[in-house]
């Protein structure tokens, strides 16, 4: 099944250009992590679920002008949603080399100039306060928001791609948070609004 089929079935409307740049990018993973182990998603048909899983909260959050993603990995979310969002900076912190390597070539080889890769630990990312952080898999809700303070401000937006303990990691910080939780599949994504 290519990959508009996923996009649509999910109500993603993307131009012909775009979905060939997310194509380009699941083919290079998919030949990196052949060698590299990048992903546990094994096969271009399990790399397109992650790209629509990574794709998906663009349904019901607000686009942002800046976005930073904690802990990239192989590019899910924040390279994905970079193809997908041109005119939106994106800053994408990775402590690990290999994923490095790989995050910095994607951006080349599949043409996504909008992007900066940093080589550390959010916590030493500076940079003026972003639109939206995103992070998927990384770490606990209330980690997370102590971890970026400083790149963040009142109308700092977050998206964290959670399973389901995210219920029992929102109880810690909810009463100071307006937030959204969406259900998709397994995932539960956790939309925190700007505390403005």
């Amino acid at each position: 099944m290519d990959l508009k089929v996923h996009l649509d079935e999910e109500g993603i409307a993307l131009s012909e250009e775009v979905i060939g740049k997310l194509e380009r990018f699941a083919v290079l993973l998919h030949e990196w992590n052949g060698v590299h182990n990048l992903t546990g998603a094994k096969s271009i048909e399990a790399i397109y679920t992650n790209i629509v899983d990574s794709l998906y909260p663009l349904t019901f959050i607000e686009k942002p002008k800046a976005l930073l993603d904690v802990g990239t990995g192989a590019g899910f979310p924040g390279l994905v949603l970079a193809i997908v969002l041109p005119e939106c900076e994106v800053v994408l912190a990775e402590p690990l080399k290999k994923r490095v390597s790989f995050l910095k070539y994607a951006c080349i080889d599949v043409d996504i100039p909008n992007v900066r890769v940093e080589a550390k630990r959010v916590e030493q990312v500076v940079h003026a306060p972003f639109d939206l952080i995103s992070s998927r898999a990384v770490t606990n809700t209330a980690l997370l928001l102590e971890l970026t303070k400083k790149v963040s401000d009142a109308h700092t937006c977050y998206l964290f791609y959670k399973g389901s303990r995210v219920f029992d990691e929102i109880g810690d910080v909810q009463h100071q948070l307006d937030y959204d939780i969406v259900q998709k599949h397994q995932r539960n994504y956790l939309y925190i609004k700007g505390r403005a």
